[in-house]
Formats: structure tokens, sequence, C-alpha cells
């Protein structure tokens, strides 16, 4: 009787595993049978062998309410995305279009649906500190490097602008000078009036360059925390902001309402005015311009820039720089030499003898405390 009993049950069991083999090899039929499939069905050779569909069928198909809506909603992105990327690998490999029929060239291709661009470099925490110039670590060897680095331009400038007006750049007294060599494109940008200018300082220096480019037909935005009101339009072209140019983010622990509202990185101030590209970036920032020059590299907001005019201050580190003499110096001409590295190369050093003669609050080879360099991006198109 148990005998019999095990028996029976046994053959239930695998009726009912039968049975249920059998429900799951009829539903995949029915899927593949259903209409969301058959717009797989008409697919064009590719050259790896697979089908790309051919949405022309599709076209006008539409169904409403149920699940099934949402089935085929969803099978006509994968669709199209699948034909997206199948035309972007033809425009990737031109020469495989004859295999599908394609007569149209690779220009009218890039109109017709564009490659995405590569992604942007990621952002960094810190730059590349360059070697020491000795194993001694000593001042006066970091000190010789950085100062000869300073003063030695890279590049010659056919034409430099200086406050103003052409002069051959080997004529100097103004320490503010734009480089207008053909080879890049600023003085192309004045001649169609499409030029644009940052100013960033702290409401005492210089403004004759700033005003003359205006005059020239430049788009010029001074950035002042000093002024009494938001923003003054000067001239047609030039402009006055209230606001200060940091290198930090505000500090999330401080309430808004108690920030200060006009100190912006550069990097926020670009998105805010809707402006992708800088022409000339002139900066004298009092002791500021390392840290706020750092951010400009480790955001890839110096990408952005034609031209920088900064003017550096070597009589102590600078806000938030720290450490010996020795680490400082190395610092700065690290710093430098990351602007090297994305393509720009000093035109012009200007050394100002009004200042007072001491590098780190020392008399160290004769160096001024401050100079006014000139960089030109030699990579950079106007866009």
């Amino acid at each position: 009787m148990m005998n019999k009993d095990k028996s029976r049950k046994a053959f239930a069991l695998h009726l009912c595993l039968l049975f249920t083999t059998l429900l799951i090899a009829v539903q995949i039929y029915m899927e593949f049978r259903s209409p969301q499939s058959s717009s797989f069905l008409g697919r064009l050779p590719t050259p790896d062998g697979h089908g790309v569909p051919d949405l022309s069928r599709d076209q006008g198909r539409r169904r409403s309410g149920g699940r099934g809506a949402d089935q085929v909603d969803l099978s006509r992105d994968m669709v199209i995305k699948r034909q997206v990327s199948y035309v972007r690998s033809l425009q990737r490999n031109p020469a495989v279009m004859t295999a599908v029929g394609g007569t149209e060239s690779p220009e009218k291709l890039a109109d017709c649906c564009p490659v995405q661009h590569k992604h942007r470099k990621s952002q960094r925490w810190h730059i590349d500190l360059q070697p020491w110039a000795n194993p001694n670590h000593s001042l006066e060897d970091e000190a010789k490097r950085f100062l000869d680095y300073i003063t030695s331009p890279q590049i010659s400038c056919g034409n430099a602008l200086e406050n103003g007006v052409i002069n051959n750049p080997w004529i100097t007294g103004s320490p503010w000078l734009a480089c207008l060599d053909g080879r890049y494109s600023l003085a192309q940008q004045i001649k169609k009036k499409q030029c644009r200018v940052y100013s960033l300082g702290l409401g005492s220096e210089d403004k004759q360059l700033e005003v003359n480019l205006a005059k020239a037909g430049c788009e010029v935005h001074c950035f002042n925390p000093s002024i009494k009101v938001p923003h003054v339009q000067e001239a047609q072209r030039l402009w006055h902001h209230r606001l200060s140019i940091d290198w930090r983010d505000p500090n999330p622990a401080i309430s808004p309402n108690k920030q200060h509202s006009n100190t912006k990185k550069l990097g926020a101030i670009l998105n805010d005015f809707g402006h992708r590209k800088i022409d000339v970036l002139k900066a004298d920032m009092e002791s500021a311009e390392w840290k706020i020059l750092e951010n400009l590299v480790l955001e890839n907001v110096i990408d952005k820039i034609g031209q920088l005019l900064f003017e550096v201050h070597l009589h102590w580190p600078g806000f938030e720089v720290s450490g010996d003499d020795s680490t400082v110096v190395r610092y700065w001409y690290s710093l430098l030499k990351e602007l090297e590295h994305s393509h720009f190369r000093l035109f012009h050093s200007h050394r100002d003898d009004s200042k007072p003669q001491v590098f780190l609050q020392k008399n160290l080879l004769n160096a001024s405390s401050s100079y006014t360099l000139s960089w030109v991006n030699t990579k950079w198109r106007h866009q």
C-alpha cells in the first residue's frame, strides 16, 4: 500500500513538471510571435553581421491603453536607440556605407547625427608638482629656476596691444600687453567686434587697457567688489560688476543669507553670464592670484581662456599658500608649468621696479616683488 502511494505521488510530480515546461515553451513561442517582435524582422545588413531595425514599418503604428501600449513604447525606444547607434557607427567608419546602400557623404551624416563629444577632462584635487630644482631643496635654486622662467618669454608676438595701442612687442613701459599676432584669434575677434574681456581687480588698478579694448569693439566686464551697485554700464561695451573672484565654493555650514553673495568662482560667473569663452583675462588680485590660477587649472576653466594677463606678487606666499620658502617657490613654478601643459606660452614679462625689491621678504637674486606676465593659449580658438 505504501509503495502504491509513493508511485502515485512521483507520477503526479512528473506530470506537474511536464505541464510547467509546456507552459513556458508556449509563453516563449507567443512572445516571439507577438506584434511587438515584428518590428525587429525588417533589418538592414551591418558590417558586424547584426541587423538594424527599419523604422518605416512602425511609423504611425500606435496602441493605446493597458500594459500592451507600454510594451510597444518600450520596444520602440529600444529600436530607436539601436538605429541611432548604427548611424553613428557609420559616421565613424564611412567606408562601410556601401554595405547598406548609403550614398551620403560623412559630412552630411555629421550634420544629421553628430557624434557625441569626448568627455570633459575630469576635475582634479591638486596640481602636479614639478621635481625639486636641487636635491638639497635650497631656496636659492628654486628661486633661480622660477625667476628664469618668468623673465624668459617663450614665444614672440608679432604685434602687441599696449594699453589699446598696437606697438612693437619689444617696446615696454606699460605692464599690460595683449597679443595681436595673426597666428592667434584675438586680432580677428577685435575686427569682427566679437571679443570678450574679463578684468579681475580690487578697485585701484589701472583700467586704461580695458577702456581701449571696449573702444576697439570688445565686450569688457570688470569685476570689482568695492562698487556700490550690482552692475554699472560705463560705456557702450564696458560694464562693471560688484563681484569678487574666489577660488573656494561657499561654505555649506553658513546660511546663504550670511554669505557674501558677491564672491564667486570664475566658472560660476561664466555660467551665470552665459559665457563660454573669454578672449582675454586680466587679473590683479593682490596675492590671491595663485589660488585663483590653481582653481582655473583644476576645474578646467583655463581651457576657455585665450590670453592671460596676470600680476604676480612675490613678497609673501599668497593667500592659503603654505609651506617653507622652498616649497612655496616650487608650488609657484609647478603652477606655471601647468599653464604650459595647457598650451599657454609666455610672450611678455614686465618687472615692476617701483615695488619693493624683495622675494619672500628677502633680498634674493635682485628680484622684484611684483611682475606682470602675459600668456597666449597657442591652441585656443574662439567659438
